[in-house]
């Protein structure tokens, strides 16, 4: 895997190539080191050897010593907010005190009935040589992503993002993702160094945390957020161990950026 490094819009895998996004580029943190670190390893552990792209020798430098002293970052905790994307216009950042999983009412519903959330292999009951192969992996991951159940940060808009185009078979634009077209995904969020404990979870330099197979929603899940629209077709369907945490609210923001930000705003009260 090829990993690029420089003053890109943000973080993100796309067809073999790993572009990392630096919070102060040239400069690099910790723990943007550690995800590096994070990410080789991953890699390593699917038989993917990684080299570096960069023009900048300082960062080459700390990154080979980063990969020669790897315990060192083993243990590292997130900045409370991370800089590396700041297209959030209210926080200008990614709040690391939460994770949240997005999808569709219709496959929300599916999650209700089994009490988890799947991977797509588990969920589809399809290889993942198969999903690879599907013309919605317009990013072209690699089949072993197929394997695991993926988190975003709390305030990250990504998840409806991703609803969104999954639904329009296209890449949704600026007014697909305001009002009134806009429609909200179903969020299920949990507390970021919680689920980072669970047996199966995996730091992949890329994704906050992600799981592999399926995560019980009744040992883990802080909240369940549902646009309030959907009630009548979901509110009967939500586990009864589940309905103290699952909330519903109106949609009533100007895009998904503000959507998200309202969603966030009512999770860390809890």
């Amino acid at each position: 895997m090829k990993i690029v490094i420089r003053a890109d819009d943000c973080t993100e895998v796309w067809d073999g190539i790993f572009y990392k996004k630096l919070s102060h580029f040239p400069n690099i943190t910790d723990w943007e080191l550690k995800t590096l670190v994070d990410f080789v390893n991953y890699e390593k552990m699917y038989g993917r050897e990684c080299f570096f792209e960069c023009s900048e020798e300082n960062i080459t430098r700390a990154i080979k010593a980063a990969l020669a002293q790897p315990q060192r970052y083993s243990a590292l905790k997130p900045p409370a907010l991370l800089t590396e994307c700041t297209a959030c216009p209210v926080r200008k950042g990614c709040d690391t005190r939460f994770v949240c999983h997005t999808t569709s009412v219709e496959n929300a519903t599916k999650i209700f009935e089994s009490g988890s959330l799947k991977s797509a292999v588990r969920e589809r009951n399809l290889s993942a040589s198969v999903l690879k192969k599907e013309t919605r992996n317009a990013a072209n991951d690699p089949k072993d992503y197929f394997e695991y159940v993926m988190f975003a940060w709390g305030n990250c808009q990504a998840g409806d993002r991703l609803v969104t185009e999954r639904a329009l078979k296209r890449f949704p634009t600026k007014e697909e993702l305001s009002a009134p077209a806009f429609v909200p995904g179903v969020r299920f969020y949990f507390d970021y160094e919680t689920l980072s404990r669970h047996p199966n979870a995996v730091q992949d330099g890329v994704l906050p945390v992600k799981v592999k197979n399926e995560v019980v929603l009744n040992d883990y899940v802080k909240a369940i957020i549902i646009p309030e629209n959907h009630r009548a077709s979901l509110e009967q369907l939500v586990p009864q161990n589940l309905r103290e945490r699952t909330f519903y609210l109106t949609n009533d923001t100007a895009d998904i950026w503000a959507w998200s930000e309202k969603v966030m705003c009512f999770v860390e009260k809890l």
